[in-house]
């Protein structure tokens, strides 16, 4: 695992559930706002294929190499090559919070996330959101109707 990012940075590394990543309204201004207090930022989830689009389509800092790790190991290796004083995973679903404080991390959800930090949220119909996304798709013919 190899970590990469300014440590001249804050005192904690920030990680986010890509569940996450897509309720945010705009994530690249939110990756840059959290660089501002952050040493080590990115996104940390299963679907490493997902995470690799998410990071390229909307242009954010990923300072983890996941390799082929799922999130249990990845946020657990990351915890240990990080000597930051606080380690926050933002996430969404219980299963992000579950595997957070398993291995010794904050959780904080997107919505209290954002609120604190005073990021917006997406309403899913927002280009970047899953629903506007799902209905692209069906409506492009990539996942026809049938009657």
């Amino acid at each position: 695992m190899s970590i990469d990012g300014n440590s001249n940075r804050g005192a904690m590394t920030l990680a986010f559930s890509l569940s996450a990543v897509e309720r945010l309204e705009d994530s690249m201004a939110v990756f840059e706002d959290a660089q501002n207090w952050s040493q080590h930022v990115g996104v940390v989830d299963n679907d490493l294929d997902a995470v690799e689009r998410a990071v390229e389509e909307y242009g954010l800092r990923q300072d983890f190499d996941l390799d082929d790790r799922d999130k249990w190991l990845a946020l657990e290796e990351i915890r240990g090559a990080t000597p930051t004083r606080r380690h926050v995973y933002v996430g969404t679903a219980g299963e992000d919070r579950r595997v957070s404080t398993h291995l010794g991390w904050e959780f904080v959800s997107v919505t209290e996330a954002a609120e604190k930090a005073g990021w917006a949220l997406s309403d899913g119909e927002s280009e970047g959101g899953v629903l506007t996304r799902l209905r692209k798709a069906v409506s492009d013919g990539l996942f026809p109707i049938r009657p």
